[in-house]
């Protein structure tokens, strides 16, 4: 979708506008001990980004994996992907357009973690916005993963054990303007995983949201591009000026780093973890 670029950039020191990609070296493979052999997850907008590394992460633990994603070409590159890393049979596409609600309810049914990332974004001032493209936001980001938690509770309860995570972002935690349906849906689903976090507690059930700051994706990548053009500026200046204007740290979350915070809070040590948002931000929310 197309962008608004909104305000024009103000100018930052220069010391903050370098983004290293060897500065996340460190998330190139798992660190965290996690075993959920015997255990089905599903991972919504599993086709890219950080669906797709949270996937490859939770079928490496040993996890069944159900991928759901509307773009049915993304989920059979992921399944080849997840051959080629030797973990064949571990991942079951499920192409599914989330706005098909109960079709997502249904799907749940079964699953023992439950991790809701699949969105969407269109950036326009709030009088601009189109209300349909609004109410898709908010069915996809927030209505679905509700659905999701439905069709799965269940199971989890019964078993006595569930991990529920949700990808929200910090603009669960702040708002940026022209982001209004994106801003909202993240805001409510902050608190439909807390309230998830006290209803499944008696049940060995948790429900937690991880909450990234910009992510090296291609959705974000895009927005680079877009940025750069509408401003006339390099796609260097975009990122410390624009995207990562208020985080301590000039450069893009990896989705590999988002999906070992996803990874920790399946593991017995996360197991009093409930109810929290856990910000992967480079320092935004800490002004």
């Amino acid at each position: 979708m197309a962008m608004n670029p909104g305000p024009a950039p103000q100018p930052v020191p220069s010391a903050v506008s370098a983004v290293s990609a060897s500065a996340s070296a460190s998330a190139a493979s798992p660190t965290v001990a996690l075993d959920l052999g015997g255990r089905t997850a599903l991972v919504t907008g599993a086709a890219g980004g950080i669906g797709r590394a949270c996937a490859l992460r939770l079928a490496a633990a040993g996890a069944k994996v159900r991928a759901v994603d509307r773009d049915g070409a993304g989920l059979e590159d992921l399944v080849g992907q997840s051959r080629d890393l030797g973990l064949a049979g571990a991942v079951e596409p499920l192409t599914l357009d989330l706005t098909d609600l109960g079709a997502a309810e249904d799907a749940a049914a079964g699953t023992d973690v439950l991790v809701n990332n699949a969105g969407l974004q269109l950036v326009r001032p709030i009088e601009e916005f189109p209300p349909d493209v609004f109410h898709t936001v908010l069915t996809v980001m927030l209505e679905a993963p509700f659905r999701l938690m439905r069709g799965a509770l269940p199971q989890m309860y019964a078993k006595g054990w569930g991990r529920i995570v949700n990808l929200s972002s910090v603009h669960g935690l702040r708002a940026s303007a022209y982001k209004s349906a994106y801003v909202a849906a993240k805001h409510g689903l902050e608190g439909l995983s807390k309230t998830a976090a006290l209803e499944g507690a008696a049940h060995g059930v948790t429900s937690n949201c991880v909450n990234p700051g910009y992510v090296r994706t291609p959705l974000v990548e895009r927005q680079i591009a877009d940025q750069a053009a509408a401003h006339g500026i390099p796609e260097e200046r975009v990122l410390a000026e624009v995207l990562l204007k208020h985080s301590a740290l000039k450069r893009l979350v990896e989705p590999e780093e988002v999906a070992e915070a996803v990874a920790y809070l399946c593991t017995p040590q996360a197991s009093f973890v409930t109810g929290a948002s856990l910000a992967l931000d480079g320092g935004w929310t800490a002004h």
